[in-house]
């Protein structure tokens, strides 16, 4: 196989059907594929430039910003190895659920520039999870 173009890496990104959104060290969105439109119902016109705060439900921000800047401040995250299991939200308000890993983006010198995650919409294996528990009833000893 030939080495990666950077046209066909784009094109990869861009048609895969994870969510894959990059931004910059203060959290504000500088790219989103098509599976981050479809997702989350807004386009990238509309989701480029904006805060992070677009997919984050208002209860979970003081967390989310919390860990982010640490791992701004401090270049290092577990979730480049471990999946991170949260909640979002739809551009139509509707709550989804999320798993997904970061990549830590850095420039040519190394220095750290922002963070890209790629997400996977699990909300329909998290419903039926939560409805076999419900049908199993509470756990006797």
């Amino acid at each position: 196989m030939t080495e990666l173009s950077p046209s066909l890496f784009q094109r990869i990104v861009e048609e895969m059907p994870e969510a894959v959104i990059v931004s910059d060290r203060a959290g504000a969105i500088v790219y989103w594929n098509r599976a981050a439109e479809m997702m989350f119902g807004h386009s990238a016109g509309e989701a480029i430039g904006q805060s992070l705060d677009l997919i984050i439900p208002e209860r979970f921000r003081a967390r989310h910003w919390a860990g982010y800047r640490t791992v701004m401040s401090t270049g290092v995250t577990r979730y480049g190895r471990e999946l991170l299991a949260v909640p979002a939200m739809r551009k139509d308000g509707r709550r989804i659920s999320l798993e997904f890993s970061i990549v830590l983006v850095r420039d040519e010198g190394g220095e750290l520039t922002g963070a890209a995650a790629i997400i996977r919409d699990v909300t329909a294996r998290w419903e039926r999870e939560r409805a076999s528990r419900a049908e199993s009833g509470p756990l006797r000893s």
